[in-house]
């Protein structure tokens, strides 16, 4: 399978503001890829950079083979492109704008348009400044989506979106997944991550710490277990474990908590020689590993080890 996007220690420096530093990643085609971070953490620039709407300082991007700033205008020819802020001409109406972009596109088919408009619940017969934030967002998806690009590049896709438009968002990005078409989308909405991507990249302050399968991302954080025993229960049974980054007391003598690094194998063969009555684990959201990466205390280049 061939890659959509590529990058290569791709840096853009905004003088004494922070941009980019050496974001090094790929993404095949038929994936759908998260950019995962909070505001400022650099995942607009990257897109920006992507789009050809700023030049890099260093590094390369490549999209279908094609240099993102060299070959910008043949790289928009095969992306539909949300911006973090859609924004047009106040004056014209919805259906002027997509109609416009359309012709941009050198025409688009408009049964496929008129279904994006009724699915998304849009009214084109309103001026853009009469426009709520989530409905010039609704705009924006369909002149994205409306042309059935190879490649979708979404920054925050969702913004200012109702629950029922997320959903149907959903849809729309599976459907694309469906046709083999590539989905790359920032978001610091956790569950929407969750729901869509493949593969996630997390992005603090402007470097790359992390790049894997989202189910793979969870296992990453510490466990909590907490084991029940008939009698009183003794913290020196597990401090030595491998894994085991801390035991506590429970709620009384016969608990214990555990915080326990990777595989439980260990914990329960130990505890089953303790003849434990009850053992609860609770897996980790991706939000708990998401604050993990963002712990202040923690440097980057450990993360990213």
């Amino acid at each position: 399978m061939s890659l959509s996007i590529q990058t290569n220690h791709l840096t853009k420096s905004y003088g004494r503001s922070r941009g980019i530093i050496d974001v090094t990643f790929g993404i095949q085609e038929g994936e759908v890829f998260g950019f995962l971070g909070p505001n400022g953490a650099g995942k607009t620039t990257t897109m920006r950079v992507l789009m050809g709407l700023l030049h890099a300082s260093s590094g390369s991007a490549t999209i279908g083979g094609l240099d993102c700033w060299k070959a910008s205008t043949e790289v928009k020819k095969l992306v539909g492109y949300l911006p973090s802020e859609f924004s047009f001409d106040p004056g014209l109406r919805g259906a002027q704008i997509i109609e416009y972009l359309g012709h941009l596109r050198g025409g688009v088919d408009q049964s496929s348009v008129r279904a994006l408009v009724e699915r998304l619940g849009l009214d084109p017969s309103k001026r853009f400044r009469e426009y709520s934030h989530g409905n010039k967002q609704k705009v924006g998806l369909v002149q994205a989506f409306m042309h059935k690009p190879r490649l979708l590049i979404l920054d925050e896709p969702t913004s200012g979106l109702d629950p029922l438009n997320q959903q149907e968002f959903y849809h729309m990005v599976a459907e694309v997944r469906a046709d083999g078409r590539t989905v790359f989308l920032s978001s610091h909405i956790l569950p929407e991550v969750e729901q869509t991507c493949d593969r996630v990249a997390i992005i603090r302050e402007g470097r790359l710490v992390k790049i894997d399968h989202v189910a793979a991302l969870k296992e990453i954080r510490q466990h909590d277990v907490e084991l029940s025993f008939p009698d009183t229960a003794s913290i020196e049974w597990f401090k030595t474990v491998a894994g085991v980054t801390s035991v506590a007391q429970g709620a009384d003598e016969r608990t214990l908590q555990l915080n326990v690094q990777g595989p439980l194998m260990e914990i329960i063969h130990l505890a089953s020689q303790h003849d434990a009555t009850n053992i609860a684990t609770r897996e980790p959201t991706l939000e708990e590993v998401f604050l993990r990466f963002y712990e202040p205390e923690q440097a980057p280049s450990a993360l990213a080890g």
